[in-house]
């Protein structure tokens, strides 16, 4: 889901989008267009109150919302927001958590959206029924169930 720079042969992946102090306010005012601007400061609000936690500026343009550590078999690990979301400039895209067997499901009455492994992308937040950002809730509780032993 995030950015990771391969350091070479034998080498470790460094992980590149990290959480950072950037101000997540001054990011969204910097958006340039004015209802994806609008839009980011709803979202901003829907993951806030729905996960229960503080947005934070992960890499250049990612707000995530609170983070888990992870560990694949092959060794690979690092630290990524629970969910997240990024105005980017022709979509906005939503980040949810992959291998949830659940996602499709809610998918089916989301609106208007494409998808990536990682990714939901949207025009614009009427495209979608804000209703069902359940997926919110249940990529968080699939990553507390994934990844238990959290800080």
């Amino acid at each position: 889901m995030f950015g990771i720079v391969y350091k070479g042969a034998g080498a470790k992946y460094e992980q590149k989008t990290k959480e950072n102090n950037y101000s997540v306010r001054e990011f969204i005012e910097e958006v340039e267009q004015p209802k994806k601007r609008e839009d980011s400061f709803k979202l901003l609000d829907i993951f806030k109150e729905t996960t229960g936690h503080e947005a934070k500026m992960w890499g250049q343009s990612i707000i995530g919302f609170g983070s888990y550590h992870y560990k694949y078999p092959t060794g690979h690990e690092g630290d990524a927001p629970l969910v997240g979301f990024s105005p980017r400039k022709a979509k906005i895209s939503l980040y949810f958590a992959t291998g949830d067997p659940d996602r499709e499901f809610l998918l089916k009455n989301f609106g208007k959206h494409t998808t990536g492994k990682a990714c939901v992308y949207i025009n614009k937040l009427d495209d979608i029924d804000v209703e069902v950002l359940d997926l919110i809730r249940q990529s968080v509780d699939f990553l507390k169930k994934t990844y238990p032993d959290q800080p």
